[in-house]
């Protein structure tokens, strides 16, 4: 978010578009959020239609005008889109061009192969993690199955001892590391440095996927001993294929959005002056459009050409990784109008007036109201977006620093406990041949310890920063 806009929302924010009192906003919230969720549970609409619905009746239980209410939400649903909408683009674009020219593939190959016995579960956890950069959480879920379900039957292990790790991985990255869509939305909403964002989001999410993922998973394959269903193990994305691309190649592809984007934050620290040539040039390459945009156009020789793709197939591998995502960006943009139709009334205001008389640190209130939104909705993406906009007038008079951590406080917290109202759990359950009880004692309990343990290291690195 530039700091234009910030100003802009901080002025809609002081010129509320209705003069309801506190007591009126807290229940138009409410009933606001209560809408929401019972259009998606009990109703099962589609988030996108659920939050435009639900915007539409926060305006109108807060007394606005709904001329005004309407203008609040295309204004806010079209500054998301216009933020992150091409990021969201260019990130599917990246993972399609993983998965079908064999580089993930490869990646899972390559480890595997030097991984055994107990190390296994923690090189599950790093394929996840690796994959899971640059593709949304579903995608990664689908594309790892049959690596977990083949390592697990291959090797005779527990398939909660393969899974959880994998899962964890991937949970981790979707909650905590920008670009992913949760994370590039409450940096914009609260005006956080993406790259400070990205650098501490790695300090925090490398001792949570551990805690989460290999050491919980022991745990869990006692809890649930069960072995890999036969029926799901379907076949790999690159089975066609007559080469692939190598293994350095395609991990350097993956990581150099990631690194362009530390080394602008590592200059943006150690020589912070806008006028040096060094620190504008990396904070070209280094802004998420640019990153992103380089790896997807190198992803194409170095993983596409690698494996053999014609231009017209190239060409068809972008068609096909863009339409996937129309709904998750139409959810996006829908959670932005919500979050600008919660500034737009005061409510921003409302939250500052009420946290002076608690006792309870900013963090840990950002990531109690994302802990509330998703248990109640079952989205992690619903919620960091809702709890964004909630909370993004606590980073007026934070450092650069506590507002990348408060970030990652919303991350954790959309996280906290995923059950029945959640794909994810569905997901889980259908792939691995659980029942319900089975998939809240792993999954569940899993996605729990991740957000705990993720804020218990946003806390604490907040006591140094």
């Amino acid at each position: 978010m530039t700091s234009l806009s910030v100003e802009i929302l901080a002025a809609d924010a002081a010129e509320p578009i209705t003069s309801a009192g506190n007591a009126q906003l807290g229940i138009a919230v409410l009933a606001g959020i209560a809408v929401i969720v019972l259009l998606i549970t009990k109703f099962k609409l589609h988030a996108f239609l659920a939050l435009t619905i639900g915007s539409l009746a926060l305006g109108a239980f807060a007394g606005a005008p709904l001329a005004d209410a309407i203008k609040s939400f295309t204004t806010g649903l079209g500054s998301t889109v216009a933020g992150v909408g091409v990021l969201i683009a260019l990130g599917a674009i990246l993972g399609k061009l993983l998965a079908d020219s064999g580089g993930a593939d490869q990646i899972v190959d390559t480890i595997l192969a030097k991984a055994s016995g107990r190390a296994m579960p923690w090189a599950m956890v790093l394929i996840a993690s690796v994959i899971g950069l640059p593709l949304f959480f579903e995608v990664g879920i689908v594309l790892l199955i049959p690596v977990v379900l083949m390592v697990a039957k291959r090797g005779n292990y527990s398939l909660m001892r393969i899974g959880i790790p994998a899962l964890a991985g991937l949970s981790v990255m979707h909650g905590l590391i920008p670009p992913h869509p949760g994370p590039l939305v409450a940096i914009d909403a609260v005006g956080a440095n993406l790259g400070i964002t990205l650098a501490l989001g790695l300090v925090v999410a490398i001792p949570t996927v551990i805690i989460a993922g290999p050491l919980f998973s022991r745990y869990a394959a006692r809890w649930v001993d069960i072995q890999a269903p036969e029926k799901m193990i379907p076949s790999r994305p690159s089975e066609d294929l007559d080469k692939r691309p190598g293994f350095g190649v395609t991990v350097a592809t993956i990581l150099l959005p990631v690194v362009l984007m530390l080394v602008k934050a590592l200059v943006d620290i150690v020589v912070d002056n806008p006028e040096n040539g060094l620190q504008k040039v990396t904070d070209v390459i280094g802004s998420p459009l640019i990153a992103l945009l380089a790896a997807v156009i190198v992803a194409m020789f170095t993983m596409g050409r690698a494996a053999g793709f014609t231009r017209e197939r190239l060409s068809s591998t972008v068609d096909k990784s863009l339409a996937p995502i129309a709904g998750i960006l139409l959810i996006v943009g829908a959670g932005g109008g919500f979050k600008q139709t919660l500034i737009d009334i005061g409510v921003g205001q409302m939250i500052l007036d009420f946290s002076k008389d608690w006792s309870v640190p900013a963090l840990l209130l950002a990531w109690l109201i994302a802990v509330a939104i998703r248990l109640a909705t079952g989205s992690a993406t619903v919620a960091t977006i809702s709890a964004a906009g909630l909370v993004a007038p606590l980073a007026a008079g934070m450092s650069t620093g506590e507002v990348s951590l408060l970030v990652l406080a919303i991350g954790a917290g959309s996280l906290f406990f995923s059950h029945v109202n959640d794909a994810g759990f569905w997901l889980v359950k259908e792939y691995f041949g659980m029942s319900v009880g089975q998939t809240i004692k792993t999954w569940s309990v899993m996605e729990t310890i991740i957000s705990v343990v993720g804020i218990g290291f946003v806390l604490l690195l907040s006591l140094v920063i």
